[in-house]
């Protein structure tokens, strides 16, 4: 029987988007049909397979397109492409890298997790070809991977950051992103996003019940614990506005935090804390 961790590592040096889709789904269907073998661990790469397409650039080399025309709009698009697909290899590298060291369940959440951003980007680029444009089309920054590659030593570091930053940052922006697509007349889209956001409140709750479980398990203050290492590994600054009812669906608790780890002063800061293992299910 094929081990878990050697499909993943295979999924994760699939280049192809379509090819990775697939794999990243099959690797979760097979896992969760009891197809592959949890023993034993195997290296993940240092970096996942990336297709010719997009160019990669850094984050401040990015061209900024703003306003209502169907190029920026599309651009839009193709940005949320490519978080999803990153995506795709963060929750795969997440169970690969760190799921031979816990108990199965965690494998079980972070598989189904790249699933779900499997199929998340299915739908945009469906969609993208619906506008006439392909995933690859414009160029798109690696700023995620680097928060990967800044966390492949230490589990609680990869939850902190990648769940409880990144991905729940999401959460912040998606209504924006989806009043700006409304604002297009583009239903189609808002439709999708809406599906996302959905999802991603799964993700993040997720990441938060992993991080204090393992805090638990060291007797460490989930609450200190995430900010020393957000200050101390997440490059930039946590800034608001927040998304404060869909963080609270994730159980963020309101805490007030060192001013340290945010960019400016704000008026209610967030921070996950104290989620149940009982309260986050698979779907």
């Amino acid at each position: 029987m094929e081990n878990v961790r050697t499909a993943i590592r295979n999924a994760l040096l699939t280049a192809d988007p379509i090819s990775k889709i697939k794999a990243a789904r099959q690797v979760a269907r097979d896992w969760r049909l009891g197809r592959l073998s949890g023993d034993g661990d195997v290296p993940m790469p240092d970096r996942p397979a990336r297709p010719a397409h997009p160019e990669l650039l850094p984050p401040r080399l990015m061209p900024r397109r703003r306003g209502g025309s169907k190029q920026a709009q599309v651009a839009m698009l193709h940005a949320l492409a490519h978080i999803e697909f990153v995506a795709i290899d963060l929750a795969l590298d997440m169970a690969g890298r760190f799921g031979a060291d816990q108990p199965a369940e965690f494998t079980d959440d972070f598989l189904s997790v790249a699933a779900d951003e499997a199929m998340h980007f299915a739908l945009l680029e469906r969609r993208l070809n619906q506008l006439g444009s392909h995933y690859g089309a414009f160029a798109a920054h690696d700023g995620l991977w680097e928060a990967a590659e800044s966390t492949c030593d230490d589990v609680l570091a990869r939850l902190a950051i990648v769940p409880m930053v990144l991905e729940a940052r999401g959460l912040d922006v998606c209504p924006f992103t989806i009043s700006r697509f409304s604002a297009l007349g583009d239903a189609t889209t808002v439709r999708i996003v809406t599906r996302i956001l959905d999802d991603e409140v799964r993700h993040v709750a997720l990441g938060a019940k992993w991080f204090n479980l393992l805090c638990e398990s060291r007797a460490l203050s989930p609450a200190n614990h995430w900010k020393n290492l957000v200050k101390s590994r997440f490059r930039g600054a946590l800034k608001p506005p927040f998304n404060d009812s869909a963080r609270g669906v994730c159980r963020f608790n309101p805490r007030l935090l060192s001013a340290a780890c945010f960019s400016r002063p704000r008026r209610a800061v967030t921070l996950i804390t104290d989620v149940p293992a009982k309260r986050v299910g698979k779907r």
